[in-house]
């Protein structure tokens, strides 16, 4: 049986664990998949860009790509923070229409990469009633912590709503 014809099941008997990078927010613990990050810098003031959403900082130019940069604190609805010296571009390779695009988020500090069991990765709650998809992907909960996994394509995505429609 190859990989396309596995069932679910098969395929997390397979892979019993997920590998994430994990960091910290208003002192909570996110995670995005490990595959999809390209790499980890320290803060650096963004270039603003006119007429983007509040949240999108602006970008950087790394090794001649400008890349867009995300302020998770605000896309998470949080207030913006003044960033310190564990403040942290985390350098996502995301998917943005059909093609994949170099995108980076300022998350508060860094934590680990953590292996977790595939079996600990719930869906999000379903709140029903607001604007949208959830940014996460899913909670993993782990011993002595809960993670939200995020959909690293989603934090760039328009919020849905009046003005997306219009658009």
């Amino acid at each position: 049986m190859d990989d396309r014809t596995q069932r679910p099941d098969d395929k997390a008997k397979a892979n019993p664990n997920e590998q994430f990078l994990t960091f910290i927010v208003n002192d909570e613990e996110y995670g995005v998949d490990i595959l999809r990050v390209q790499e980890i810098r320290g803060w650096t003031e963004p270039m603003p860009i006119p007429n983007t959403p509040s949240y999108v900082k602006g970008v950087i130019n790394i090794r001649g790509d400008i890349v867009p940069i995300a302020d998770l604190r605000e896309r998470l609805g949080l207030s913006s923070r003044t960033s310190g010296a564990t403040t942290a571009v985390v350098v996502l390779r995301v998917v943005h229409g059909a093609q994949q695009r170099i995108m980076g988020i300022v998350v508060d500090a860094m934590s680990d990469v953590t292996n977790v069991p595939t079996a600990e990765i719930k869906p999000p709650p379903d709140f029903g009633g607001h604007d949208g998809p959830s940014l996460a992907k899913g909670i993993a909960t782990l011993a002595e912590k809960m993670v939200t996994i995020l959909d690293v394509d989603r934090i760039f995505a328009p919020p849905a709503g009046p003005t997306a429609a219009a658009a």
